[in-house]
């Protein structure tokens, strides 16, 4: 092999090596690019995320270890956020780690609770995902005898009797919901929902994560009770 030939090889193999670095450099750019995307909004995700439970940063400090100041700072974006700093947040909102970074859900769809919540003497099936917005639970109320404490709060309510009888208590309104029967009230009309004492209800709840916070709370008028 000449001189020559020996040359143009070195050339040809400097190119494509650079046409491969090249190559390699822009996906790396765009994959960055992409990277600095989802970064940006973790920070106003967090904040959505405190807001919409009611925390403070105070609180949320106390909560996780992290200083006010970190907080504050992951929140508007000056601070890049790190697994360090959101595992304890994701503990302390109660979500997974994939909500926090907007992590597209893939796999099975289906809902899994892995095991059911139980909270005054009702047991709950979380059938949604995204902390937040709308939120629909699966809810047995067992039978039992209670005195109706009607509450209000923001927001709106639905109600599906899936099996059994619910009693519920709406402003002036005491009626009995049988398999079928649905219901939807303004949450700031004293409310109350429960067992007729006669068996077991089973019943799809629907409402906006504003609805844990009650905040006011009525107690109807007994019949015969003047005005």
């Amino acid at each position: 092999m000449s001189e020559s030939d020996k040359h143009q090889g070195h050339k040809e193999t400097g190119a494509e090596t650079g046409a491969e670095t090249g190559a390699g450099t822009g996906a790396g750019t765009g994959a960055d690019t992409d990277t600095d995307g989802v970064l940006a909004e973790v920070g106003p995700r967090l904040r959505r995320i405190r807001k919409e439970r009611g925390a403070t940063l105070a609180g949320l400090s106390s909560a996780t270890g992290i200083s006010v100041s970190t907080l504050s700072r992951l929140e508007s974006g000056l601070r890049k956020p790190s697994l360090e700093l959101l595992l304890p947040i994701a503990r302390a909102h109660q979500v997974p780690l994939d909500e926090l970074v907007g992590a597209p859900q893939v796999g099975d769809p289906r809902i899994r609770a892995a095991k059911p919540i139980v909270m005054h003497g009702r047991t709950h099936w979380p059938l949604t995902r995204q902390p937040g917005g709308l939120q629909a639970y699966k809810v047995l109320e067992p039978q039992r005898k209670l005195e109706p404490e009607p509450r209000t709060h923001e927001g709106y309510e639905w109600l599906y009797v899936l099996s059994g009888r619910l009693r519920l208590v709406l402003g002036e309104h005491d009626v009995v919901l049988g398999a079928g029967e649905a219901a939807e009230f303004d949450t700031r009309v004293p409310h109350w929902f429960g067992s007729t004492g006669e068996g077991p209800a089973e019943f799809l709840s629907l409402f906006g994560r504003q609805g844990e916070r009650m905040h006011v709370r009525a107690r109807p008028k007994k019949r015969g009770e003047d005005d």
